[in-house]
């Protein structure tokens, strides 16, 4: 995901909570669903899974001021629902969607996963629950999950990330949390991971990452990059935008990471604004192609090598 894709939506849900928060100051217009609701917003026949019948399997409630979603569970053929943008706090109606393939709760009031029936829903694979009220991940589960979206809650831990319920996740959204530090994702087979915009002061437990192609940490408060490992053998792009990195020192563990990584993004760091930090960066990693926006120069290539070169001479 790029720094503009990001920002977009990041706007995109900082809309919505503002949105949210104003409607709390005037008088909400809630309900629970209706069957004339649940009718408007039904679409895309398909046949049932027996192949008998047909069905329609697409719902969208996004928007209308539910507080009570009980009547969707005799909707048992849905595949994708959309109910964001409400005011649900239970969502054990879902129990009974086994056929759903993609979920939507975004910017609703769920405060926990204890009870709740994601795990009684083999083949969901696309699950987004940002701008909710979520302060940890105990009881959430989803086997066929491939993408976990859960941008803007209050989470502070994430020790329920374990490869055993979340075997096939290979994207992670946990952008705009309460995270300090990055230890608990036990996934090796994650792919993509963005941490952006937490609270984190350390790099913990990254050595469970052994696929992972992207890292996204910008807006956080790493001083350092210790705490990468080498067993992270795929990661191909590392953003540590706008942290707190001020010393040299600290890029010396983009080694562990150098055979595989080609964009490193530092803009932003204290460093940058001291040091010739592209050149320095290079000397740590050679292969990098791009370092924050823009690609390496053959200059800058050709520079890098003869340091390291009179750094080879030098050492006893």
């Amino acid at each position: 995901m790029s720094d503009e894709d990001e920002q977009t939506v990041m706007s995109d849900i900082e809309a919505d909570e503002n949105s949210s928060s104003n409607g709390d100051k005037e008088e909400k217009k809630v309900c629970p669903l209706t069957q004339e609701t649940t009718s408007e917003g039904l679409s895309l026949l398909c046949r049932t899974g027996n192949g008998l019948g047909h069905a329609f399997v697409k719902l969208d409630l996004k928007d209308k001021g539910l507080t009570d979603i009980a009547a969707v569970s005799s909707y048992i053929h849905l595949r994708f629902l959309d109910i964001s943008s409400n005011h649900l706090s239970d969502l054990s109606p879902l129990a009974s969607l086994v056929h759903l393939l993609w979920l939507k709760v975004d910017n609703n009031a769920v405060a926990h996963f204890k009870g709740q029936p994601f795990a009684q829903l083999p083949y969901l694979q696309w699950l987004s629950m940002a701008a909710n009220q979520l302060m940890d991940l105990d009881g959430l589960a989803g086997a066929a999950l491939e993408s976990l979206t859960l941008t803007g809650n209050r989470i502070k831990t994430v020790n329920g990330l374990q490869c055993g319920s979340f075997a096939n996740l290979m994207t992670l959204e946990l952008r705009g949390n309460s995270l300090d530090n990055t230890d608990g994702i036990n996934l090796p087979n994650l792919r993509k991971l963005y941490l952006a915009q937490n609270s984190i002061k350390c790099l913990k437990g990254l050595a469970m990452l052994e696929r992972l192609s992207t890292l996204h940490l910008r807006d956080n408060q790493l001083e350092t990059l210790q705490g990468l490992s080498s067993n992270m053998k795929c990661l191909q792009y590392l953003n540590v935008r706008g942290n707190a990195i001020t010393e040299e020192n600290a890029l010396q563990y983009l080694r562990l990471v150098s055979k595989t990584l080609r964009t490193v993004v530092l803009s932003n760091n204290p460093l940058v604004e001291t040091t010739d930090y592209r050149v320095s960066v290079l000397i740590h990693v050679p292969q990098l192609e791009r370092i924050d926006k823009d690609h390496v120069s053959p200059e800058e290539r050709t520079e890098a090598q003869e340091r390291i070169k009179e750094e080879e001479i030098t050492e006893p």
